[in-house]
């Protein structure tokens, strides 16, 4: 039976977890009321830092749904997207129109990644 590893755990939920070679990554926003693509931006930056610390990277990505409250947002979206992602690296990945769960929230990264 494999371990199970928390990151940043509160009474909710998790912000990542480990299983096995397999990294779980809880939806990431970036700060309410931003522009979109500062809200991407600054996912993105706790993405890698999730990542990290959990012994991954984002060259690792496996999966990854984008969630946009607007999806007129998805050409802003994707163009922060595609100046972060490693050239040959790119994931499975789905772009979806949802409500999200607070104001100000124009997006949200979730993300499944292999162990380095």
């Amino acid at each position: 039976m494999s371990d199970i590893t928390r990151f940043d755990t509160g009474a909710r939920m998790s912000q990542a977890v480990v299983h096995g070679s397999t990294v779980y990554l809880a939806g990431q926003c970036g700060s309410a009321f931003k522009p979109i693509a500062d809200q991407t931006r600054e996912a993105l930056v706790r993405i890698e830092d999730l990542l990290e610390r959990a012994g991954s990277d984002k060259t690792r990505l496996l999966s990854v749904t984008i969630w946009l409250a607007d999806i007129a947002d998805y050409d802003v979206v994707n163009a922060v997207w595609d100046a972060w992602i490693a050239p040959g690296t790119a994931p499975a990945r789905a772009c979806c129109q949802a409500p999200l769960g607070g104001q100000g929230y124009g997006m949200e990264i979730i993300c499944t990644a292999a162990l380095s």
